[in-house]
């Protein structure tokens, strides 16, 4: 149970939600009215408080802008059946926050302030999540390094903030991937597993290469000898082989993903066994060339769970089955929106319910 924290609030005069198509969201391009802010200065954090949303100043010469001192969370709020509102796994988004956050050098944002920061903001612009199939309001808690200087160090100033964004579907169809065994997201011993933004910065080359070549993700291998799979370009990534649920286990180059979480949790009282193993991409060639791989998804929060309908590997496309409601994916999938809508039980207690 975290403390109490008196959050001051300052309400918008002039609300912008009668602008919004809610039936047409394009992901991340909207935000909310409201949003958090709160300082950490001389070694401790000042009062958060909640101001309408708007543009903040930062020096030229801030840190973050120059040694990528910046970590964030990507997390979802529901409308519930019963009329309340729910933030899904707000313990394993701050765990990992916390996590990020260390390996950077930044300072760990209390509890307190997360917690009922989340709660309080999204209780204020609960008007913006969205009524459409697989809506939401995107929630985003972020750091960045203030502290003006040019030398390289860590920065003893930062500001938390947390803005939120009305989403629908992040992926409107099923994707193309394509295997990348030149480039590297991250290697082992490095920051893959932190949610910063160098890491995506990494990214952008790789993936857009691919996106010019017809595909719409990289899935990325391993830096060492591109031998093993790691995860996709903005999700994990599973696999349905053999029956049997597959997905390569958590690494330092790695993101702890919050939804791979709850898929791994849930699949063993729906029937489905699970493992967490290295996939080699031989491995999977051969499966696919098999037809042993019945499903292949992307899991992350913004995604949900993703399907994926064709894998190229050394320049060899694989497609894979069609799929319906009976597939793993789907029923997984709508597992989790009837947990987060408050249409099951939820026997795990993932809802923060306000």
């Amino acid at each position: 149970m975290t403390p109490p924290i008196d959050i001051p609030v300052g309400i918008t005069t002039h609300s912008r939600l009668s602008e919004i198509d809610f039936n047409n969201l394009e992901f991340g391009k909207h935000t909310a009215d409201h949003m958090l802010l709160a300082e950490y200065e001389n070694g401790a954090w000042g009062q958060p408080r909640i101001v309408p949303f708007g543009e903040i100043s930062l020096s030229p010469t801030s840190l973050v802008l120059h040694y990528a001192q910046t970590v964030f969370e990507g997390m979802k709020a529901f409308k519930m059946q019963d009329g309340n509102v729910s933030i899904f796994r707000v313990d394993k988004h701050y765990n990992r926050f916390l996590k990020s956050l260390e390996r950077m050098c930044m300072p760990a944002i209390p509890e307190n302030i997360f917690k009922e920061g989340l709660k309080k903001l999204v209780s204020i612009d609960k008007a913006w999540i969205p009524d459409t199939e697989g809506g939401a309001l995107y929630l985003r808690p972020f750091m960045i390094a203030t502290e003006q200087r040019l030398g390289v160090k860590v920065s003893d100033k930062y500001l938390f903030m947390i803005v939120s964004s009305p989403v629908g579907p992040y992926y409107a169809k099923p994707l193309n991937m394509k295997i990348e065994t030149e480039y590297v997201r991250a290697a082992e011993g490095g920051t893959g597993y932190a949610k910063c933004g160098g890491n995506y910065g990494a990214s952008f080359l790789p993936t857009q290469m691919a996106r010019q070549q017809g595909f719409d993700q990289v899935l990325w291998t391993d830096a060492k000898e591109h031998k093993y799979l790691d995860e996709a370009g903005t999700m994990n990534v599973m696999f349905v082989m053999d029956g049997v649920l597959a997905t390569p286990p958590l690494s330092t180059s790695i993101l702890d993903g919050v939804t791979r979480d709850s898929i791994l949790a849930l699949a063993p009282e729906m029937g489905m066994k699970a493992e967490q193993r290295r996939i080699t991409v031989e491995e999977l060639e051969t499966a696919l060339s098999e037809g042993r791989v019945s499903e292949a998804f992307g899991a992350g929060t913004a995604a949900v769970v993703a399907p994926i309908q064709s894998i190229s590997v050394n320049g060899k496309s694989y497609q894979l089955p069609s799929w319906n409601d009976d597939n793993f994916m789907i029923k997984v999938k709508n597992k989790l929106s009837d947990i987060r809508h408050g249409l099951v039980a939820d026997t795990k207690i993932w809802n923060t319910v306000i």
